[in-house]
């Protein structure tokens, strides 16, 4: 029979001949391709409640193979080597080490949820792509996106003081996105806010860059706070 997703398959494992005859039976041309069989073993039969416990992966679950997200996807009509009912398959069945071969493209979904809006069976597939994508990047298989990157810090400061200094979540936000300090958006910004606000919030927002700002004693409840995110990371990945 033809065969219509070749990119699923490993080029290896897709026999072509040019001329191809069959019990007396000439199948050259478009039917002249074979898939030589294969055994999968490196099933993890945890991945899927794995994936579950990711922000937006909770209902992959209920997916029945439909492919509503797949045909209605915005970035399929432009790739279609993005799959999400594919990598919704391969999440279900804990074949990680297919799900890698596309880990470059998983994260390019835009959010336009059209899948999840189609879903006869409330997947949220745009969800499952956030959450396969989140996994990825825990695992180390992808490099962390500016949102990770900039949440960490934000985190960072919550947890050491109780607040954030906004000054120093931006210059450090810079600095893990390899980006410089003084752009031109930002120097506009400052040279307004020293026009418009009172001298007494510049003064304080001056000493706040030197002596970062914490809440009255945190201490406690920042260590109860950090034990509690291990605690959820551990269960996450137990």
């Amino acid at each position: 029979m033809p065969i219509h997703e070749k990119t699923l398959i490993d080029a290896e494992r897709l026999k072509t001949q040019e001329h191809l005859v069959v019990d007396g039976v000439d199948v050259s041309g478009h039917w002249n391709t074979m898939i030589t069989p294969r055994t999968l073993k490196d099933y993890d039969t945890g991945f899927e409640k794995l994936i579950q416990k990711f922000g937006g992966g909770e209902n992959v679950h209920r997916c029945w193979q439909c492919g509503s997200c797949t045909n209605s996807c915005t970035m399929y009509a432009q790739n279609t080597n993005f799959n999400p009912r594919y990598w919704i398959y391969l999440t279900r069945l804990g074949l990680k080490d297919e799900l890698l071969k596309d880990k470059d493209i998983i994260w390019q979904c835009v959010s336009c949820n059209r899948c999840t809006h189609i879903c006869p069976r409330d997947v949220k597939p745009e969800g499952v792509m956030k959450a396969l994508a989140h996994w990825l990047e825990e695992e180390g298989h992808t490099e962390k996106t500016a949102s990770t990157k900039f949440d960490e810090i934000f985190w960072e400061q919550i947890s050491e003081r109780g607040r954030i200094e906004e000054s120093s979540v931006m210059q450090s936000f810079f600095e893990r996105t390899n980006q410089e300090l003084k752009q031109d958006w930002l120097v506009e910004m400052v040279k307004r806010l020293i026009r418009h606000l009172p001298l007494g919030h510049l003064i304080r927002s001056a000493k706040h860059t030197v002596i970062k700002p914490k809440t009255k004693k945190w201490g406690r409840t920042g260590d109860v706070l950090k034990q509690y995110v291990r605690e959820q990371k551990e269960a996450m990945h137990g």
